[in-house]
């Protein structure tokens, strides 16, 4: 066979074997339904359009920190082994040890609401319902002093929460 012969039924070896490969398909993924995407389809942002129904005190809050925090977060935000929760009011400055909690650091209550719902408990994340979402992230901001110890918080008063650090951000814009 002549190497021309040989290249040749190679080539159409190759030619009929992708085709086999192609044909075949993985298997992988299926289409979303609409009801699958809304599931996940849960962002907040800071002007706190789309946060859902219900409401939460800090002292509702107290009682699902307790069962479902404290073991991560420590007493009253404390932090160990997790990240601290409360205090560094006034650390964010220049040669200072920051310490960046959702009291000094973050600069809205709606995007705390966001994390706490997506994220937390971290071993089960988005179980909390927006009632013990609302509740928790009340707790954790009388905690820091943000709100009062009989402030409800709810889609029409989170929004309005004033950050500590809301105006410690440099604004850009992405335009040329």
């Amino acid at each position: 066979m002549s190497t021309r012969n040989t290249l040749l039924a190679v080539c159409s070896a190759l030619v009929v074997g992708c085709g086999a490969v192609l044909a075949e398909s993985p298997d992988l993924g299926k289409v979303v339904t609409p009801e699958e995407i809304a599931s996940w389809d849960i962002s907040i942002g800071p002007d706190g359009a789309g946060l859902p129904s219900g409401s939460g005190t800090p002292q509702q809050g107290e009682q699902v920190y307790l069962a479902k925090c404290l073991a991560c977060h420590g007493e009253k935000g404390a932090g160990k082994p997790s990240d601290q929760l409360v205090g560094g009011q006034g650390s964010l400055g220049p040669g200072q040890a920051p310490v960046k909690t959702i009291g000094s650091f973050w600069p809205y209550a709606t995007t705390v609401f966001d994390y706490v719902r997506r994220a937390m408990p971290l071993n089960y994340s988005k179980s909390l319902s927006n009632d013990e979402v609302y509740a928790v992230v009340a707790y954790i901001l009388q905690l820091n002093g943000v709100i009062g110890d009989n402030d409800t918080m709810d889609a029409r008063t989170l929004p309005a929460v004033r950050m500590p650090n809301r105006d410690g951000f440099v604004r850009f814009s992405r335009e040329k």
